[in-house]
């Protein structure tokens, strides 16, 4: 078995692209600013001038620098990336300062050595490098752990987001699953009826119907339909209804072209006027007209459909179809669609749908 490397290897593919990544012009900026802080706080106290104090405080930040990103590129276990990188620290501040009193001292250890001012000189420089090292790279360990936490929620948030959108998505899809039989079961029970009547209409309304259901199938599984089509889907079921009752059936449409090329859940229209008929016209011996329309109110858009049928009833408990539009619309729209039901004097119903106009 291949051992495991434990070092930040510069062989490793992609070592010297995150070395040169993290060592940015903000942390090269930040190691002169110590260097020079340095300088011109032991320069009262050492005999060099301060340029020189300058060009060795400089050279261990730098070389402390270049240990630290080296050591940020460890990826390797079982000791974790920061214990590397602090570590690295403490091992390179004795080692750069060493090797800058020995160029002072021209590679003489004795020189360096056998010399208490020297000797004191390099614990001072190589204390202080180390403290100051030490505390610099704990301050950006810290601004990495935040940016990571801050980027990691960031993450949470966008998949918590995704995750929403398409449990909406697939509420939408159920429902919609439950709206398409509701009403082609409800249509085909209607042909049914003058099928079992003998009606000479029989025939020519199963002709229509099976035009209309060529027509009304594609619409049915679009994601969002614009509501010209709702319009013509809607048109043509009324057009279908009025061949199974002519004197009994009525409707106008009245929705501002304008409109027309607003999305809105599949259907929406559509389970409105069929709610209309079997609630309001069909139930009425005197049946009655069913009016569509669609306008502009500023910020929202409202549609509405009002029969002149039956009425509300009160006792009868709500319909499948308008609770199913109650939910696409809440998890299309939340709290900004608004589906209100009003009698109509003498006698009728009229349902308004409020939209929002920035998102319908």
């Amino acid at each position: 078995m291949q051992a495991t490397s434990l070092t930040a290897d510069p062989t490793r593919p992609g070592f010297w692209r995150g070395f040169f990544s993290a060592l940015t012009g903000k942390s090269v900026g930040w190691a002169i600013g110590l260097a020079v802080v340095a300088a011109l706080m032991i320069a009262p106290i050492f005999v060099p001038p301060l340029p020189v104090l300058f060009g060795r405080t400089l050279f261990i930040a730098i070389v402390l620098l270049l240990a630290y990103t080296a050591a940020g590129q460890w990826r390797s276990p079982p000791l974790p990336r920061w214990v590397v990188q602090l570590a690295a620290i403490g091992l390179t501040a004795p080692i750069a300062t060493l090797a800058v009193y020995l160029v002072s001292t021209g590679g003489d250890f004795h020189e360096l050595f056998g010399n208490p001012a020297r000797v004191t000189g390099f614990i001072m420089i190589g204390g202080a490098a180390l403290v100051f090292g030490m505390v610099l790279a704990l301050g950006g360990l810290y601004r990495e752990r935040d940016a990571q936490a801050n980027a990691q929620a960031l993450q949470f948030a966008l998949e918590r987001e995704t995750l929403q959108r398409q449990a909406a998505d697939a509420q939408l899809k159920v429902l919609q699953s439950q709206v398409e039989p509701h009403f082609l079961f409800n249509t085909l029970a209607n042909v049914q009826a003058l099928v079992e009547s003998g009606s000479a209409r029989a025939a020519p309304v199963l002709g229509s119907l099976i035009a209309y259901l060529r027509a009304a199938m594609p619409q049915l599984h679009q994601g969002a339909p614009t509501l010209g089509q709702e319009e013509a889907l809607v048109r043509s079921y009324l057009e279908l209804m009025q061949m199974r009752m002519p004197d009994r059936l009525a409707f106008a449409l009245a929705i501002d072209p304008a409109l027309r090329g607003v999305r809105l859940p599949p259907t929406t229209l559509l389970t409105l006027v069929e709610n209309a008929v079997r609630h309001g016209i069909d139930p009425s011996e005197a049946g009655g007209r069913i009016d569509i329309g669609a306008r502009r109110n500023g910020a929202s858009v409202t549609l509405w459909v009002q029969d002149s049928g039956r009425g509300i009833d009160e006792a009868q408990a709500p319909g499948t179809g308008l609770a199913n539009l109650r939910e696409r619309l809440a998890a299309t729209y939340g709290n900004r669609a608004v589906l209100t039901l009003l009698g109509v004097d003498p006698h009728g119903v009229r349902v308004e749908i409020t939209l929002p106009a920035d998102q319908a």
